[in-house]
């Protein structure tokens, strides 16, 4: 355990140093951009190890291997995102443990969250995501909400009881004009994020970027990046 601890020290130190350069290239403060750690498909105990090392933020993608993790961890001061494509029948799961939201792009889903939260006496932050792949009133090849529909979508969120409207989401597209172009794409975000807070001027959260492009994200601006791999190493194969 004192190696694992010993590595992933030495990872969240590199990482760390990542963000504050992107950081003092774009003129913007160290503070400014939250670290959030991708922790799915790793134990329970690299979590613990994390919170030991000063991680407060953690994402999980999947319901099944979240929901004892977040369990297991209960005692530890950590805010839990759930950043996968979410079905609704696996909400009362997730409204259970996760503070924040991040993948919300459909009206179904909206509405499954708001009366979970309500049930679980909880509020949950919500991020819309946004599928830059997307065509006219589509969804995106990973799930999202095209630009199209951010307005609409906002609206009940910000309406609904029990839900918390926090701002935007992305994950670069692989298709469309936007692939291979992660800095475009999240200027493209940053754009649509000051859209939105004109209706809803606290929903200023901005989450874009992960470890092969956290740099760009930051130079567009993003309050928020997810890292995964570039903290933990390459994820083990799920079988």
């Amino acid at each position: 355990m004192t190696d694992r601890k010993t590595e992933l020290a030495a990872n969240l130190a590199k990482v760390e140093e990542r963000i504050a350069a992107a950081c003092a290239a774009a003129g913007r403060k160290r503070e400014e951009v939250t670290l959030i750690v991708v922790t799915k498909t790793y134990p329970a105990s690299d979590v613990r190890i994390l919170s030991g090392l000063g991680v407060r933020h953690v994402a999980e993608n999947r319901d099944q291997d979240a929901a004892p993790k977040a369990a297991e961890c209960s005692d530890l001061p950590l805010i839990w995102h759930f950043v996968g494509q979410l079905q609704t029948n696996k909400v009362r799961s997730v409204v259970g443990y996760a503070d924040l939201v991040q993948s919300v792009d459909r009206a179904r889903l909206v509405d499954a969250l708001s009366r979970e939260a309500m049930r679980a006496g909880r509020e949950v932050g919500c991020l819309l995501q946004v599928a830059l792949d997307a065509g006219a009133g589509g969804r995106g090849e990973r799930g999202g909400v095209a630009p199209s529909g951010i307005e609409e979508l906002a609206a009940l969120v910000a309406g609904s009881p029990g839900l918390r409207l926090d701002g935007l989401m992305t994950v670069a597209p692989l298709t469309g004009e936007y692939a291979g172009r992660q800095r475009a794409a999240f200027e493209r975000l940053m754009d649509l994020s000051t859209d939105l807070r004109r209706a809803h001027p606290a929903a200023n959260m901005v989450s874009a970027g992960m470890s092969a492009d956290l740099e760009e994200a930051v130079a567009a601006g993003a309050t928020h990046v997810r890292v995964g791999t570039a903290v933990l190493g390459v994820r083990p194969r799920l079988g």
